[in-house]
C-alpha cells in the first residue's frame, strides 16, 4: 500500500505544476489587410494576425472595433464595440494563449480622444489609454467580444490586471449576455464603451 503511494506521489511531483498562460505578439499591419467592405464613413477589412487566427478591423466616424479569431459572420458585419469617443488602436496585439498553445484572448490599447476642457480642442496630452481585452473566436463558436477594460493610464500594473482578466474569464465568457466591465482604477480620460452585437447575442 505505502509502495503504491510513494508512487503516486512522485508522478505527482514529476509531472510538476500546470503550465500557466502565455503572451505572444503580432502586429496588425492595415496596409496589407484584405478589404471587405468601404463607404464614406470607413472600412471592413480581414487581417493577419496570429497563425489561422485572423483579426477583422472595422472603422467608422473615426472609431474602430476589432474581433479576433474565425468570428461568426454577423459578428464582423453586424457588430461593432468601441468608445464614443474618437479613438484608434495601438498597432500591436497581445495574445493570450492557453497551456495547449491556443489563443484564447486578445489584448490591446486603445487610445480615446479628449478634448482640452480649456479650449475644446484635442491635444496627445489628454488622450486617454485604455487595454480592452476581448474574447478570442474558436473555429466551434465563431464568438468574438470585448470581455474587459483596464484604464493604463490610472493602474499602474494595467497589463497584468488585463493578463489575469483575459486567463481568467476569456474561455467562458457569454458575449452580449455577460456584460463587459472595467477593472481597477477608471480615470476621467479613459471614455465611454460602447457594444452594438448581433441580436442573437443580445441579453433577454
Amino acid at each position: 500500500m505505502r509502495a503504491n503511494h510513494a508512487l503516486f506521489v512522485l508522478a505527482i511531483l514529476a509531472a510538476g505544476p500546470a503550465a500557466a498562460n502565455s503572451s505572444t505578439y503580432t502586429k496588425l499591419d492595415l496596409d496589407r489587410c484584405q478589404k471587405l467592405s468601404s463607404d464614406d464613413m470607413g472600412g471592413r477589412m480581414k487581417c493577419a494576425g496570429y497563425k489561422s487566427y485572423p483579426v477583422y478591423f472595422e472603422e467608422g466616424d473615426l472609431r474602430q472595433s476589432l474581433r479576433y479569431g474565425p468570428a461568426a459572420r454577423d459578428l464582423i458585419e453586424d457588430s461593432f464595440e468601441s468608445f464614443s469617443q474618437f479613438n484608434n488602436v495601438n498597432l500591436t496585439i497581445e495574445w493570450r494563449l492557453d497551456n495547449s498553445g491556443k489563443p484564447i484572448a486578445a489584448i490591446q490599447r486603445w487610445f480615446t480622444d479628449n478634448p482640452d476642457p480649456k479650449t475644446g480642442v484635442s491635444s496627445p496630452k489628454n488622450a486617454g489609454q485604455v487595454l480592452v481585452i476581448s474574447r478570442v473566436a474558436q473555429p466551434g463558436d465563431g464568438l468574438s467580444c470585448v470581455i474587459g477594460y483596464v484604464d493604463a493610464l490610472a493602474n499602474p500594473s494595467a497589463n497584468d490586471m488585463a493578463r489575469r482578466i483575459a486567463d481568467e474569464n476569456a474561455a467562458e465568457f457569454a458575449c452580449g449576455r455577460t456584460e463587459a466591465a472595467w477593472a481597477g482604477t477608471k480615470g476621467p480620460k479613459a471614455g465611454t464603451p460602447t457594444s452594438h452585437l448581433p441580436d442573437r447575442l443580445k441579453a433577454e
